[in-house]
């Protein structure tokens, strides 16, 4: 027998009808990438998406097709968003950070029938223009007083684009599995691989986005993605804050940490997300300045591993409380968050930052477990590590034109990340599987060590890598940028780490450096470290 309940699909395109008649006045503000802040709300968005996408289907898109959009952060990227989704097309949100070729080879094989621009990208996209095989148009996200004259041929401004189109749309209603949007993965090990997200993913994800175990977004908050919108939908904040009826402030290009500061000050921001790298710009000019942005009282960490110096300088030198998050481009990306439960906030803070230094506990629809290389489940001890295994209604289950599962037989997707699961559901990476360092058999975090490190004064960043060794076969090396000049011998930094670390994770060599190579997702590139270093020995 089945329930008798509606049987009404969960599409995208309700996250925003909901936002426009319950929350149509609340607030939107964009700093543009021509300069001005731009106010806008939900209401407006919503308007200007039925307008959007009047024009694409004008223009001659049709359900399925590919439209790229190559932006930052703002208020016409969330109109992209709803409107091609709406249609039934695909929203492809690209990486601007990418290399000429990569760009190339993403646009070619999505096949994107169009590329929306900030006019920052106008250049590159004019660069690369005649190797884009399935462009038929590219529309650079601005108006007419302020269309660059260097960007492709043919290009027109967004503004005109929609001006003569209708008003009004009437959102079809289709199967909730359709496509919706596509990301790719940043291809660290390949070319990268093409991610599509479903109506029904997408929804599911941002509900879950909202709970307060999560991302806790609330009305009453004031809510800054630091995090583009090309790294994975801005971690989903641009469907889920339409729920909450959460005010969006957009930074747009500027995201140096005085820029980002003075943004958050001026419209009292409660709430941000990002990586590690802009936090630390971030808190380095709060420090200058000598205190935080006004109304900013949390901020959410992802991307990579939060030490505990960061940590601690948000939450004992500025009161703003942190949250760990972990997700994947496969994941849509939600997948851990870390909450303490409340059996740890009353303990003594040095006994709760072992459990604030893990990635977090899984939400609702996020299942995990790890296993061992014969893909027997491993303990969850929060000591024993493994291979992480995910699965749920967001995660990948086959690669865009890839032809296979991604999964394995029992349906579970290899994260590619080692982890430990403790009896609390706390999930804590230690490595990712092509960077942990196995030193006479046994296993050393480069990810533990580099948060032990960044600890010390005078280490501003810390990478890790593993190096030759004639008896371990492979020992760590540690790589730091250093804070100020000061760069201590490899002795005193063992003999700070020797307290916080297991004596076989010590490093054998130290290599100073002016700065490590960052990816375009804000991680720290090990391959090219690897490269940089190879051939280098120690013992």
């Amino acid at each position: 027998m089945q329930g008798l309940m509606m049987n009404t699909p969960l599409l995208i395109t309700s996250l925003i009808q909901f936002a426009a008649q319950y929350h149509g006045d609340t607030s939107i503000v964009t700093r543009s990438t021509e300069g001005p802040v731009r106010h806008s709300s939900y209401g407006e968005v919503f308007a200007r998406a039925q307008r959007l996408a009047n024009a694409l289907i004008d223009f001659g898109i049709k359900p399925g097709d590919r439209i790229a959009t190559v932006a930052w952060n703002t208020d016409r990227h969330i109109e992209l968003y709803y409107a091609i989704s709406g249609i039934g097309a695909i929203c492809h949100t690209v990486n601007l950070r990418l290399a000429d070729a990569e760009l190339v080879y993403i646009l070619n094989h999505a096949e994107d029938r169009m590329v929306f621009f900030d006019t920052d990208m106008s250049e590159t996209l004019a660069r690369i223009q005649t190797q884009t095989k399935t462009v038929d148009r590219f529309v650079a996200m601005t108006d007419a007083a302020h269309l660059l004259d260097n960007g492709p041929e043919g290009t027109i401004d967004y503004e005109s684009f929609i001006a003569s189109a209708s008003p009004h749309h009437d959102w079809a209603i289709f199967d909730e599995n359709t496509a919706a949007s596509m990301c790719y993965t940043s291809g660290t090990t390949g070319d990268p691989k093409g991610v599509l997200y479903s109506h029904r993913a997408t929804v599911l994800h941002a509900m879950a986005s909202c709970y307060a175990s999560t991302l806790n977004l609330r009305t009453e908050d004031v809510v800054l993605p630091v995090v583009p919108m090309f790294h994975v939908n801005a971690w989903g904040v641009p469907y889920s804050a339409p729920i909450a009826g959460t005010p969006l402030v957009m930074p747009g290009p500027k995201l140096d940490g005085q820029s980002l500061f003075e943004f958050m000050d001026a419209e009292c921001v409660t709430k941000a997300l990002g990586v590690p790298t802009v936090w630390m710009s971030l808190l380095d000019h709060m420090d200058k300045v000598g205190r935080k942005p006004a109304g900013l009282n949390s901020v959410v960490i992802g991307g990579a591993a939060a030490s505990e110096a960061i940590i601690n300088r948000f939450e004992l030198d500025h009161g703003v409380a942190v949250n760990h998050a972990w997700g994947m481009t496969e994941m849509s990306p939600l997948g851990v968050v870390n909450t303490l439960k409340t059996k740890y906030q009353s303990l003594p803070r040095d006994q709760q930052m072992p459990t604030k230094l893990k990635q977090g506990r899984a939400i609702y629809g996020v299942d995990l477990c790890i296993v061992d290389d014969d893909g027997q489940e491993l303990p969850r001890d929060g000591d024993t590590s493994g291979r992480l295994l995910v699965k749920g209604p967001w995660i990948v289950s086959e690669y865009f034109k890839a032809g296979e599962s991604a999964l394995n037989p029992e349906g579970w997707f290899d994260t590619g990340d080692i982890a430990t699961l403790d009896p609390d559901g706390y999930m804590m990476i230690t490595d990712r599987a092509k960077d942990i360092i196995k030193s006479g058999g046994e296993w050393i975090s480069s990810v533990g060590l580099e948060n032990a490190a960044v600890g010390h004064p005078v280490i501003k960043q810390a990478a890790v890598i593993g190096v030759a060794h004639p008896k371990w076969l492979e020992r760590p090396l540690l790589v730091c940028v250093p804070e100020g000049e000061n760069q201590p011998d490899l002795a005193e930094i063992r003999e700070y780490l020797a307290e916080k670390v297991p004596k076989l994770w010590l490093p054998d060599a130290i290599e100073w450096v002016e700065s490590l190579p960052i990816g375009a997702t804000g991680k720290v590139l090990k391959a090219e470290l690897r490269n940089r270093f190879a051939g280098y020995t120690v013992g």
